[in-house]
């Protein structure tokens, strides 16, 4: 029986699903609820992470302040947390995150690119938050590489590494291996965060969990980009069957699903044709509106866009991109 610590990211991976759009007076709802289910820690803010409102990624209903103000006003025994991208969270970002009580900080970066989150580590240790590193994209690269990318993360200072698999890409038996290799050789638990483009995020989580990880992010419904997250519930209940303690309150957190979350969710989390393509080729799950849009926008398949911003191993923050990649297809498409 192991303790597993449950982030629930339906505050800020499913905001991907919600075009950015949850005002604070509904975030700060569903996280208060999200508080008395007993998860350990809440991950809230625009999707992209803090200071993620912009014209590439999509403008936010409200500021990352005023997201932090309604839920740090809420939420009394959860965690809070927030994410960035070096070079879009500010030194002034993690100071108003501290400010609001946020305990947690995660910094993520292309896994081959962690070394620009070395100052972003350190500024947070600095600070006093838990600071986390999120390694998205290691299905290009080996076992070998993909740990000593971690072990570059925690020389750093980080006090927990995430395996982010954010195309839901990757297979039980290579989440498994990753992360039994991450765990070997790091003295730092180690975390993951999968996506279900191809229907196998709970697969590879419990993978996961078995290999050694103690950290998990889920979304309720699995709410999140692309075709969605781990669904928190159901993760909490396979937790229980097989003996982990997680603190969650199963009927509480299944009545935040149904009561809570599913009157404000746009629609209902699905595998579409185009999700499934992100699973497929590896393209990164906060691609998907994005390729839709340009999709429309050029006559082009979304599906041909997506794979190839997987071929070109694209990565978050590189959403812009599905624009020029329509382009280019639509002009060949002409020739």
């Amino acid at each position: 029986m192991r303790a597993i610590r449950i982030l629930d990211d339906t505050l800020r991976d499913g905001m991907h699903a919600w075009g950015h759009q949850l005002r604070p007076e509904q975030m700060a709802s569903l996280a208060a609820a999200l508080d008395a289910t007993g998860v350990d820690s809440i991950e809230f803010g625009h999707g992209n992470g803090m200071g993620g409102s912009s014209f590439q990624y999509g403008f936010a209903a409200a500021t990352d302040e005023e997201h932090l103000k309604a839920v740090s006003a809420v939420v009394s025994r959860a965690r809070l947390a927030f994410i960035t991208l070096p070079g879009i969270g500010t030194r002034e970002t993690f100071r108003m995150a501290r400010d609001h009580g946020v305990a947690i900080a995660r910094v993520a970066t292309q896994i081959t690119e962690n070394d620009i989150a070395e100052q972003h580590i350190r500024m947070a240790k600095e600070m006093g938050f838990e600071t986390r590193a999120v390694l998205p994209q290691a299905q290009p690269i080996g076992v070998a590489e993909t740990v000593s990318y971690a072990q570059k993360s925690e020389r750093y200072g980080a006090d927990v590494v995430y395996l982010l698999d954010g195309s839901g890409y990757m297979l039980p038996e290579q989440v498994h291996e990753r992360v039994a290799a991450m765990t070997k050789s790091l003295s730092i638990p180690v975390g993951f965060h999968g996506h279900n483009n191809l229907q196998l995020a709970v697969a590879n989580s419990l993978a996961a969990i078995d290999a050694g990880a103690t950290h998990v992010d889920c979304c309720v419904r699995g709410f999140g980009a692309g075709a969605g997250n781990c669904p928190t519930e159901i993760l909490a209940a396979l937790c229980s069957r097989l003996g982990h303690q997680t603190g969650i309150d199963l009927y509480r957190i299944m009545d935040v699903a149904e009561r809570d979350l599913e009157p404000l969710m746009p629609g209902p989390v699905r595998f579409s044709n185009d999700a499934i393509m992100l699973g497929y080729s590896g393209a990164y799950s906060s691609f998907l509106l994005f390729a839709r849009r340009a999709g429309e926008r050029y006559g082009v398949d979304p599906r041909r866009i997506i794979e190839e911003m997987g071929r070109r191993q694209c990565t978050e923050g590189q959403e812009n991109l599905c624009i020029e990649v329509a382009y280019d297809l639509s002009q060949a498409d002409d020739r």
